[in-house]
């Protein structure tokens, strides 16, 4: 900074003068919170409680596994048998016009389907690890969705709106909650392996109008360094002289035109200068046992399943210290697999790809269900198995299947949830929802009902107008909570 900040600049030239003060600005504070912090077992105070937050809360904590490029409901949680009675035989309904419009005849699984656990809920060969959780799962059979093409139908499933500019779930989440841990930011979103994100790109994620600090962090699970130069540069003297230097120009911005901004660019980089510890203690799995490793698959000869593992181990650790919101995302398998950000995509090899998609998730995802049971953390979060659209019961090409908006599954776990349930309904063919069709409106209601938050009243004045994470839509899910 060349000169001190003047009370009158425009919001863009204060953060453009300031924001490089307001990281040293929380050092000043940061030996002191880390033994704070010690004293506190690491989780901070949960604070900023949004007057939406009158509910019973049953969850305190979410996990998203998104299975990016639309999976096939009919090769995972929703069999019909009636496919293979028909299997070649032309669709007996009129068929909607799909991406690439290219439509055969019916398709039926590749994938058997059988009964688990005391509830006997059906779930396909894909899945044989997630198979042993089958009383803890809510499987929601009648979704839809407006969007019919994955960067609109990602983006709507991340934000309620088919295009960029509205906040993602996790930054309403943040929002709602305020944080658990004031070391580490309140919504992760894990990459490993070279994974590309969602197409949809970073939009999906962002905190658009709400304040600043509830957009995501993106941690790269087996990068050196997780974020980006999250390694302090300097001594500690040195960046104590900074900091007397900033307070003396940093004086009157609290009344400057803007002061909204400049708070939540101060909060973000406070959270950044405390990661400079916290994420690299986070990413150390030295302390955890080779067993652990073994039940993640992180010594798995299979390179995408290790760093999927590497994700949903690290997503148990976020967990257990406090984060809000964490995100998961699948990585391109090659041959067989969709393109990068949609590597469910399989509009042909739908047996070859399926299978190698789900055996990166299968068993990191049900390592992760079995330590939040143990530890007791599953009682308070929620775990959310989600894509943005399901699949055609008629093949595309000869062993393909196209996009289908107009039904397809999810499943819910954990806090709040009432396990070992189906809800809703596709026809007999698996085209339509046809029986409790449902939103992504509803099931983010259904989510924020569990945390404790009325979807209604979570809202952000923006351009005249309120805005909610379930637009001007949504029922919570009743049938499926406890």
């Amino acid at each position: 900074m060349s000169r001190p900040p003047r009370p009158d600049l425009d919001r863009r030239a204060l953060l453009g003068q300031a924001s490089s003060g307001f990281g040293l600005l929380a050092l000043g504070s940061l030996l002191g919170e880390q033994a704070g912090a010690a004293a506190r077992g690491g989780h901070g105070p949960s604070h900023g409680l949004h007057p939406a937050a009158r509910l019973t809360p049953r969850a305190k904590q979410v996990v998203l596994c998104y299975m990016s490029g639309g999976m096939s409901h009919l090769d995972s949680f929703d069999p019909k048998p009636r496919l293979a009675r028909e299997a070649g035989e032309p669709m007996p309904m009129r068929v909607e016009r799909t991406q690439f419009d290219d439509n055969g005849r019916i398709f039926p699984s590749p994938f058997p389907f059988t009964r688990h656990g005391e509830s006997g809920l059906p779930i396909s060969s894909l899945f044989p690890e997630l198979a042993r959780h089958a009383d803890r799962m809510a499987v929601v059979r009648s979704m839809t969705s407006p969007a019919n093409e994955h960067a609109q139908g990602n983006i709507f499933f991340h934000t309620g709106f088919q295009f960029e500019g509205h906040p993602t779930a996790g930054a309403w989440v943040g929002y709602g909650l305020g944080s658990m841990n004031r070391d580490l930011p309140g919504y992760v979103v894990l990459r490993a392996g070279g994974s590309s994100l969602p197409i949809g790109g970073v939009g999906m994620y962002g905190s658009a109008y709400l304040p600043a600090q509830h957009q995501p962090s993106i941690l790269e699970a087996d990068a050196v360094q997780a974020v980006r130069d999250v390694r302090p540069r300097g001594s500690l003297e040195l960046q104590g002289r900074r900091l007397d230097l900033v307070r003396r120009l940093g004086r009157g911005f609290a009344d400057a035109p803007g002061h909204e901004a400049v708070q939540a660019a101060a909060l973000n980089l406070e959270t950044a200068a405390r990661m400079q510890t916290s994420v690299p203690e986070l990413c150390d799995l030295s302390g955890e046992s080779t067993r652990t490793k073994e039940r993640y698959g992180l010594d798995s000869p299979d390179g995408v399943l290790a760093a999927y593992g590497r994700q949903a181990l690290l997503a148990r650790r976020l967990v257990e210290r406090g984060v809000r919101f964490v995100e998961l995302t699948c990585l391109t398998r090659g041959i067989g697999a969709g393109n990068a950000g949609n590597p469910w995509d399989q509009h042909g090899e739908l047996e070859r790809g399926h299978g190698a998609m789900a055996r990166q998730v299968d068993q990191p995802i049900a390592a992760l269900m079995d330590d939040l049971a143990a530890g007791g953390l599953l009682e308070e979060t929620l775990v959310v198995f989600a894509t943005e659209f399901g699949r055609t019961p008629f093949s595309q090409g000869s062993n393909g299947r196209d996009h289908n908006p107009f039904g397809f599954c999810v499943w819910l776990a954990g806090a709040g949830i009432r396990g070992g349930t189906v809800h809703g309904a596709t026809d007999e063919y698996g085209y339509h929802a046809v029986e409790s069709p449902h939103t992504v409106w509803d099931l983010w209601a259904t989510v924020l009902h569990t945390l404790g938050l009325e979807h209604r009243h979570l809202t952000w004045r923006h351009a005249g107008r309120d805005f909610r994470l379930s637009d001007v839509h949504g029922q919570p899910i009743d049938a499926i909570l406890a």
